[in-house]
Formats: structure tokens, C-alpha cells, sequence
């Protein structure tokens, strides 16, 4: 594995966990909440955003128009039965999610849920790193780069990890931050 094929999988390990920080919800209604939803659309998961229209009327309010209307009742169930918090109102054409304020009981789980979701991240940094540190003490046993060679390569593999839980870290700050913020 070279430096390169590394450092982009670590960046896709920070886009994964941003992308999960952004299904946390803060108090304002946000469409990507609903990014983990799944809905067992003729026996097949299926993201809720492959079967309706997402949008936010206002800051506290989350609409879901589907495109096809006998979704309405298994998007609605899928909702009501996944870890998003929200009660699903439905009028037979549109649901809508109220977004309550948060508690702070609730801001408290929440950011008990950032903290799990970057340490999923930093765990596959470091499982690329393994893995990219396994691959030059392949190519150092077989001869195909020198010891010294080896050991700037898995310096310059820990600056890169480094690197990269640092910026998942800040990530967890400024959500923690937008959690903590009322």
C-alpha cells in the first residue's frame, strides 16, 4: 500500500465520520437525520431519500413527500421504529417531524453518540495504518527497500495517522460544541 492510497483512505474514514456527526441532531431540523433511516421497501432497505422528497420548511420542522403514496405508511413505521428520537405526524400526503428542543439529558447522548461515531474513525485510521505498516515490512523482508527506507516510510505513515485523528478530534470538538450549545 503506498502513502497515497493510504492518506485517501483515511480521508474517507474522516468523510464517514463527518457524514455521521450530521445525522446527530442539534435542535434545527436537518435533512441528513434521516440518512440512517432504512425503509423495507418491497422487502429491500432503502434509504428514505431514494423513496421522497426531503425538506425543511422551517428550523424546527422536517417534511418527507414520497414520491410514491403507499410508501407514506413504511416510511412513516421505518421512522417511528429507528433511533432518530421523532415522532412522525402524517396527513396522507406529507409526514412531518417536529423537531423538539433538546434536553439536557438528551445533549448529553447525543454527544455520547459523537464520541462513539469518532471512535469508529479513528479505529479504521488506525486499521489502515496497520495495514500500510504491514505492507513496507512486506517489501523491507523481501528486500525490495532498504531498513532506513522502511523506517521514513512508517515515520511519514504515523504523521499521517496523527494528522488524521486530529482532524476527526476537531470535528468532535465543534460537534460537541453545537451540541452543547442551546
Amino acid at each position: 500500500m503506498k502513502l497515497a492510497d493510504a492518506e485517501d483512505h483515511m480521508q474517507k474514514a474522516v468523510e464517514a465520520t463527518q457524514r455521521s456527526f450530521n445525522t446527530i441532531r442539534t435542535g434545527r431540523a436537518n435533512a441528513s437525520l434521516l440518512d440512517r433511516v432504512m425503509v423495507d421497501y418491497y422487502g429491500a432497505p432503502t434509504p428514505i431519500k431514494s423513496l421522497a422528497t426531503i425538506g425543511t420548511p422551517d428550523a424546527t420542522t422536517i417534511s418527507i413527500q414520497p414520491f410514491d403514496r403507499k410508501s407514506l405508511n413504511l416510511i412513516e413505521k421505518a421512522i417511528s421504529l429507528s433511533d432518530v428520537g421523532l415522532v412522525p405526524s402524517n396527513d396522507g400526503a406529507v409526514i412531518r417531524l417536529n423537531i423538539p428542543p433538546l434536553t439536557s439529558e438528551r445533549r448529553q447522548e447525543f454527544i455520547k453518540m459523537a464520541a462513539k461515531f469518532a471512535e469508529e474513525g479513528k479505529v479504521a485510521i488506525r486499521n489502515v495504518r496497520r495495514d500500510a505498516v504491514d505492507s513496507i515490512r512486506k517489501q523491507e523482508k523481501s528486500s525490495e527497500i532498504s531498513k532506513d527506507e522502511s523506517r521514513d516510510l512508517q515515520d511519514k505513515m504515523q504523521k499521517l495517522t496523527d494528522k488524521y485523528i486530529t482532524k476527526i478530534e476537531e470535528s468532535l470538538a465543534a460537534k460537541e460544541k453545537d451540541l452543547s450549545t442551546v
